[in-house]
């Protein structure tokens, strides 16, 4: 156990009072020595109870601390944790889950074993209430309809090789040596984070048996939210020079701005309308097909008639998020 490296665990953390408490309980659990880890948790100036709740634990625990981020943004969080830390390894954790107890033994394992600079495991969707809707939520992001080819979402059957994984464990010294996390930019930090680091020449592994827990919102008004923010910061960070985005981030983005053109000349031209209701309608029949074969599999026929709201709350709130943050590129918009 001597041998073991030093881990330290990230947490930004805002307004977290509901969630905070179950992460941290999954930490403690975790079967790494503790005095090879400690915990500091980036509180965001929370405006509800996280801060007591996270005081709490220290002083139960004291590997588990608590620093303010005044910026409130996760980037900035993260580097203050970075400055702060006194492990050689990083691991980058979220409020809004939970971690089986072996997840960080084996982020450690597999970041030795395979000579990685960050390692990531499989993030498993799961409601945040138990409601139908928030049911539906889950299962739209752990679908292939409603996530595209994220392999920390859908899985692997093996360790793979891959360009980013959600949270991770890195090695200190690579994020000292790529410049910390780029606090421009309020989303899609980790993702520009891990751009650096393969062009950097490091190596990203995700390991399908290391598993998380995370527990999205709970509402349809707060997913599209959530969707539109995320579909902003797909295409946004070009204002900074940093293209993020793969081809699956794209996709709502086109589908928005073809249903939209489409709409607005058909205005003028009749036979834009015909191009506009075909587009829809394959929209409708595909998002009807994943629906009904999820209902079915979950023997849940409930969720056939709320999984087409989640999905378009999905692929609508993140295409005019992405329309939305491609205006601010062009106009002279203050982040």
């Amino acid at each position: 156990m001597k041998d073991l490296p030093k881990v330290t665990i990230i947490i930004p953390c805002r307004n977290e009072k509901k969630f905070i408490g179950k992460c941290l309980d999954s930490l403690i659990a975790q079967d790494y020595p503790k005095d090879k880890l400690e915990i500091l948790v980036l509180n965001g100036m929370s405006t509800d109870k996280t801060k007591t709740v996270v005081e709490g634990y220290g002083r139960k625990h004291p590997f588990i601390k608590i620093l303010d981020n005044p910026n409130k943004t996760s980037p900035c969080a993260l580097n203050i944790g970075i400055k702060n830390s006194t492990g050689e390894l990083i691991i980058h954790m979220g409020a809004h889950s939970t971690y089986q107890p072996n997840y960080v033994s084996k982020s450690v394992n597999y970041l030795i074993k395979y000579g990685a600079d960050n390692v990531g495991g499989i993030l498993l969707t799961l409601p945040a209430s138990n409601t139908l809707i928030a049911k539906a939520i889950a299962l739209v992001l752990s679908n292939r309809f409603g996530t595209g080819n994220a392999f920390f979402r859908l899985g692997s059957d093996k360790p793979i090789w891959v360009d980013a994984v959600f949270g991770g464990c890195y090695k200190k010294e690579m994020l000292l040596k790529v410049g910390l996390y780029n606090e421009k930019l309020t989303r899609s930090q980790d993702m520009e984070m891990n751009m650096r680091i393969k062009k950097a020449g490091g190596k990203i592994l995700l390991a399908p048996d290391i598993v998380a827990y995370y527990y999205p919102t709970s509402t349809l008004k707060e997913f599209f939210k959530h969707n539109f923010t995320d579909g902003i910061w797909a295409l946004y960070p070009l204002k900074f020079k940093v293209p993020l985005f793969k081809l699956r981030h794209l996709l709502p983005f086109f589908f928005i701005l073809t249903l939209l053109v489409s709409g607005l000349v058909s205005i003028f031209f009749e036979p834009f309308f015909f191009a506009f209701l075909f587009i829809l309608e394959l929209y409708l029949i595909t998002s009807l097909f994943f629906s009904i074969s999820i209902a079915i599999r979950e023997k849940n026929l409930g969720l056939f008639f709320v999984l087409p709201l989640a999905f378009a709350c999905r692929h609508f709130g993140y295409g005019l998020g992405s329309i939305f943050g491609f205006v601010k590129i062009l106009l002279p918009i203050k982040k």
